[in-house]
């Protein structure tokens, strides 16, 4: 969440940050937050007053006692249990207010950088790169953007395929479970496989450390990361352990370091997850939703740093640079979007997204979104760093990407690579899968 010093110092950037963000109601969202804080801090400084007051009266007893003057020692104890009194609501004031101002807090999302884009809708977000053609920023919007290849041959979609070459099967997914949750055989089994092998290789020799997390969180590990309140309605919730099935590896990696101080000599930390990834996808249909498209339940491979303010951006470029070269490898037709205000996370300062192009479908399908969380995530982990040169800790930068998600990519790679004799497996992944076609 934002912090109060963000906000009661820079309040008119605060504003105009989370307008940009189409926040409705910015300016008395952050008027709420700023009075909150006020009855607050009101009640800490009488509080305060009082405690010392009460030392004060409380040191005049004894002499009074010493002096015979029972009865004024006694008016002084008096005056003594009345402020006690007083510091009891006084106390409970507070705690209200601390709880009403940590419930506005949350509400508030967080503010973009100067980079992110004007706009209200993903039709606003900038194409910064492709491997089809050459962007110009600002000029390349996805709302007229050009580069979508051509295909003279009539291609399978990926559903079909799965059917043809018995790799998914949706039917039994729909049995066992329910619509999105499919079942994964043979060659479409290995290919996930394949593909979760080579990102958790990939990721290994880029520096990160694996971790296995559960796939089960609580309630305030979904908190710290910005899952909940705000997307609590897109969760699975096991309501008598009240427990989360997770979105992404992001929330019980990140949650390793909620409550954590790091030196600054051990960053930036660097994991990275496979992890089964379940979302509820409430108020999904037509025709985005067929096959792979958008699932209950998928695999992902999520890369996470933990970082200092100085070099978080250094990062975010080196791991967007990370996804960009799994998809090179994977030879895909892809494209990177820097997303506008309106479009972006409720949590995320700067998010870019990779599409990849869908032969078949003829569409753009989303299979990565790499964010800088800037101080967000962290201020409600209370993650923090200690400077080595004087000691003083501060809050650290959080920042996360899919590097890669599965079905899409799959998806993809069905569709690209389909050819008469079977569908070609790219050169990268033939070391994983054992053979180069599907057939």
């Amino acid at each position: 969440m934002l912090t109060l010093k963000l906000i009661t110092e820079e309040t008119e950037r605060v504003i105009a940050g989370l307008e940009k963000k189409r926040f409705a109601g910015a300016r008395e969202a952050i008027a709420e937050v700023m009075e909150t804080d006020k009855k607050r801090r009101a009640a800490q400084t009488q509080l305060d007053k009082n405690l010392s007051d009460a030392k004060k009266l409380a040191a005049e007893i004894g002499g009074l006692m010493k002096q015979g003057k029972k009865e004024e020692a006694e008016a002084v104890k008096a005056k003594v249990a009345e402020i006690k009194t007083a510091n009891e609501a006084l106390k409970a004031e507070m705690e209200n207010a601390e709880k009403e101002l940590t419930t506005k807090l949350c509400q508030i999302p967080n503010i973009p950088y100067d980079e992110v884009p004007e706009g209200a809708c993903a039709e606003d977000n900038w194409v910064v790169k492709s491997n089809l053609k050459e962007c110009v920023l600002g000029v390349d919007k996805v709302g007229n953007w050009d580069a979508n290849p051509d295909s003279d041959k009539a291609l399978l979609p990926h559903w079909e395929l799965c059917k043809k070459y018995n790799l998914i099967d949706f039917d039994l997914g729909v049995k066992i479970t329910g619509a999105g949750f499919p079942v994964y055989r043979g060659l479409g089994a290995r290919l996930q496989r394949a593909l979760i092998n080579f990102f958790l290789d990939e990721a290994r020799k880029s520096g990160y450390e694996e971790v296995m997390p559960p796939t089960v969180v609580n309630a305030a590990s979904g908190y710290g990361t910005g899952q909940l309140p705000d997307k609590e309605g897109q969760m699975y919730h096991c309501g008598l352990d009240d427990l989360y099935l997770i979105p992404t590896a992001e929330v019980p990696v990140t949650n390793i370091y909620r409550d954590v101080i790091l030196d600054e000599k051990e960053l930036p930390v660097k994991n990275c997850a496979y992890t089964q990834c379940f979302r509820r996808e409430a108020g999904s249909y037509g025709k985005d939703v067929r096959g792979l498209n958008r699932l209950h339940e998928f695999s992902k491979v999520e890369i996470v740093r933990i970082d200092t303010p100085e070099h978080s951006a250094e990062s975010h470029r080196e791991m967007i640079a990370h996804v960009e070269g799994l998809l090179q490898k994977l030879e895909l037709p892809y494209r990177i979007l820097r997303l506008c205000g309106g479009d972006q996370s409720f949590t995320s300062a700067v998010c870019y997204d990779f599409e990849v192009y869908s032969q078949a479908q003829k569409r753009w399908l989303e299979v990565s979104s790499v964010s800088n969380f800037d101080t967000y995530q962290a201020n409600r982990l209370k993650c923090r760093i200690r400077r080595t040169a004087d000691k003083k800790t501060e809050i650290a930068h959080t920042l996360n990407g899919s590097a890669l998600a599965l079905p899409r990519i799959v998806a993809a790679l069905l569709e690209n690579n389909q050819t008469e004799n079977g569908i070609r497996i790219p050169a990268a992944l033939v070391p994983y899968m054992g053979c180069e076609t599907i057939d």
